[in-house]
């Protein structure tokens, strides 16, 4: 039963969550990159360089191993996920700038994927076939991450009234799917997350925090404004844990690849809530000084 939803669900849960993306975006969307250069530019080498060599340290400093390294190195290398724009929402967050880079990662997705996945067969997995830059899995990539992306946009471009009406339920019902595909993914391997369940959550947990922090302090330290820096770590610090566990088990074909995703598209929750929390506390806080002021 749990191979059966595992291969059936998981194409139809993740597009259903990029359609429903794509039903948010329009060109204008791209083009906003030009009003928030420096924020976006800060923002992307930050999840594209960054974010992948943090992982890589933190892989070898807790010990993780063949295909759950390789999982994790595909997780780091993952576009911001769709939950990214709420959370920049309840902290504060410029959401406009959110919407822009979950665009421009999706796009950049498609070729950083298959280079991080490379290096992380080298280094993990040096006995299997790499996904390597093979135009075979360079295209199940771009049919996974993209084409739904574009369906959306399209629909929205024509029918923005139906878009409008469907994002909503588009959402809902990906959540769903999205909830039986990672409890699949956790039953189908159930015996490998027992065993690395200590080092495999704390990993993910610690990666969560650092990609917060990264998302927001690196900009801040670059002179970005406070609300984009805000942006830029929900959209850091969140990754797409669907896109990763769909790569993992539909291209590469390795379910202990998918558990990384799975395992952090839970307990990513917990440190994105409190930073959430946080910021907008710290918001409320500065945006009153004026007025005790006066």
């Amino acid at each position: 039963m749990g191979s059966t939803l595992f291969a059936v669900l998981l194409p139809i849960a993740l597009a259903l969550i990029m359609f429903g993306l794509g039903l948010t975006l329009t060109t204008e969307d791209f083009r906003r990159v030009l009003r928030y250069p420096r924020a976006a530019v800060v923002a992307l080498v930050c999840q594209m360089v960054v974010l992948p060599a943090v992982c890589l340290g933190l892989i070898f400093l807790f010990g993780l191993t063949g295909a759950l390294a390789a999982g994790m190195m595909l997780l780091a290398a993952s576009p911001g996920g769709p939950s990214a724009n709420l959370f920049s929402h309840l902290a504060g967050g410029n959401v406009a700038l959110n919407i822009t880079l979950t665009a421009v990662n999706s796009v950049l997705a498609v070729f950083t994927l298959p280079l991080v996945l490379a290096l992380s067969f080298r280094l993990f997995l040096p006995d299997a076939e790499s996904i390597g830059l093979r135009p075979d899995k360079f295209a199940q990539v771009f049919a996974i991450v993209l084409v739904p992306v574009a369906i959306g946009m399209v629909v929205h471009h024509r029918r923005t009234a139906f878009a409008e009406r469907m994002r909503g339920k588009v959402k809902v019902l990906s959540i769903g799917v999205l909830a039986l595909v990672v409890t699949a993914a956790v039953a189908k391997n159930f015996a490998t997350l027992t065993e690395n369940i200590g080092p495999l959550a704390a990993v993910c947990l610690v990666f969560a925090v650092l990609s917060l922090g990264v998302g927001y302090f690196v900009p801040k330290a670059l002179d970005v404004a406070e609300d984009q820096a805000v942006a830029s770590a929900m959209e850091i610090g969140i990754h797409n844990g669907a896109i990763a566990i769909a790569v993992a088990a539909t291209v590469l074909v390795n379910d202990t690849m998918a558990v990384p995703g799975a395992v952090y598209g839970v307990l990513m929750n917990i440190p994105a809530a409190a930073a959430a929390y946080l910021m907008a506390r710290r918001a409320r806080r500065r945006a009153a000084e004026p007025a005790r002021a006066v």
